[in-house]
């Protein structure tokens, strides 16, 4: 799989990596022996980055990580975790001496000396703009707790902070088919900063697989069921912020669009591998199959300038005038 350079950590990774988001919470039950499996097929299939967090399963999503590679120690993975969301979100929370606590906690959770990267997830606006947030997060990396640190951000306000310091590696942010803001200045700031760029939530919770109907159900410990509209955390997490009915009927549209041989979600996520300035996208995956029919998306031919027209041509008909200037 093609290899790109992670922004400032200076480390290769694979331009599809594995969001493990549902192998903790929130996305309805996941046996272990099912996750440890998606694990293994994405890389075999050629994934070099699992993306993960301290709050997924509060904690299991990075137990998982840490007990398959414990086992596989020929995998060459990197490992990006989030920490911040265990606590209220209050920007005096970000200080050194709980990062040294998340830190530790992320270090025994994964089984390992020194974590690859550490992204502040999603913290109060205020906390970008705070000198004291990265002074500290250098003094992690001086500790040799972190190889490097980044952000994951709800807004392109926030990323574009973020980008202009000078210790941030990378910036994680929702970028899809239905999110196409992040175009506009971030990406091309990013690149000429030097910054590395994760894109998550690549098939809007699901939508772009093109396989729900406006009928579909999904279970009660899910997030695309109890999040709709904000209720537990920001709204863009959950279908990118568009309106479930809305998104159902543009995702059929999208489908459409999708080459011979290529499925809509591969189609989602080559969209966003050819978009200027990423470095990797991270789906998740519930099951070996779908882990691997996204590898294979980084194996798909570029698509053409008439699918990319048409794809703009969606996004600005149905999906900008609802969400766009939200984010």
């Amino acid at each position: 799989m093609e290899q790109r350079v992670l922004g400032r950590t200076g480390r290769p990774v694979s331009v599809v990596g594995l969001g493990t988001w549902q192998l903790g919470a929130d996305w309805g039950d996941v046996r272990e022996e099912d996750a440890l499996a998606v694990l293994d097929a994405s890389v075999e299939a050629g994934v070099t980055l699992f993306d993960t967090a301290d709050v997924y399963g509060d904690g299991r999503s990075e137990r998982l990580i840490g007990r398959y590679l414990k086992g596989r120690p020929d995998a060459e993975v990197f490992v990006a975790t989030k920490f911040g969301r265990r606590v209220e979100q209050r920007p005096e929370h970000y200080r050194l001496d709980n990062f040294r606590a998340w830190a530790d906690r992320s270090r025994d959770n994964l089984g390992v000396e020194r974590l690859d990267l550490v992204q502040l997830h999603c913290p109060p606006t205020p906390v970008y703009s705070t000198d004291e947030v990265f002074d500290a997060l250098d003094t992690l990396v001086a500790d040799q707790r972190i190889a490097a640190y980044g952000v994951s951000v709800e807004t392109c306000a926030e990323a574009l902070t973020a980008i202009a310091r000078p210790g941030v590696a990378s910036v994680q942010i929702i970028l899809n088919a239905f999110r196409l803001k992040p175009l506009e200045q971030v990406l091309p700031a990013a690149a000429a900063a030097g910054v590395g760029i994760l894109a998550r939530v690549p098939l809007a919770s699901g939508l772009l697989s093109g396989r729900y109907t406006a009928r579909t159900m999904f279970a009660a410990d899910d997030h695309r069921t109890y999040n709709r509209h904000g209720e537990a955390f920001d709204q863009g997490e959950t279908f990118s912020g568009v309106d479930f009915a809305t998104g159902v009927e543009a995702a059929a549209a999208f489908a459409a669009l999708s080459p011979e041989g290529a499925t809509s979600a591969q189609t989602a996520l080559r969209w966003i591998i050819q978009q200027p300035g990423v470095t990797t996208v991270i789906p998740g995956a519930r099951d070996t199959g779908q882990a691997r029919a996204n590898a294979a998306a980084a194996g798909l031919p570029p698509l053409p300038d008439a699918t990319l027209a048409a794809i703009r041509e969606l996004y600005d008909e149905r999906i900008r005038p609802l969400v766009h200037d939200r984010w």
